[in-house]
């Protein structure tokens, strides 16, 4: 089984507060995703915080618009610098996503961190450099923009 990740990082023009009570708004993240990854919560509750050990299903097409079920949860967190998610059904063999957070004079750096394990072995790891790793990488890019318009004080 093959893993990978993926780093990325953003210096959003905010302050913390701002910044981490969007991002630690589960019903967020919905405004943050492509349209075509048909992104929907299907949890019935979802507060508005979240919490270490919370369940959030999803309804999401990661690949070929087909619909999976994605449920992650939230193992860590220590409020204004990080929290982990981690896939316990969905898609990948192994999804495991830490996000980090830090003041600095330009602004909120964000960094993510994505360790993940394609299913379907060799084939998946061929599909990873096909498309998979790529399709990920638009969909941080997408996030990026998106947040740079909705948090940044431009």
């Amino acid at each position: 089984m093959a893993f990978y990740q993926l780093n990325y990082q953003q210096v959003i023009k905010s302050d913390m507060n701002t910044v981490w009570e969007f991002i630690a708004n589960p019903r967020n993240l919905k405004t943050i995703t492509p349209d075509y990854m048909g992104f929907d919560i299907t949890s019935e509750e979802v507060p508005e915080i979240m919490y270490e050990g919370m369940i959030i299903s999803y309804k999401v097409s990661p690949f070929f618009n087909i619909k999976n079920d994605w449920v992650t949860e939230i193992t860590r967190i220590r409020e204004n610098e990080f929290f982990v998610d981690e896939q316990r059904i969905g898609p990948y063999v192994f999804w495991h996503h830490q996000h980090f957070f830090r003041q600095t004079d330009q602004g909120i750096d964000m960094r993510d961190k994505v360790t993940y394990s394609p299913p379907f072995g060799v084939l998946g790891a061929i599909c990873n450099s096909l498309f998979i790793r790529k399709k990920l990488e638009d969909i941080f890019n997408y996030r990026k923009e998106a947040i740079e318009k909705l948090l940044s004080n431009n």
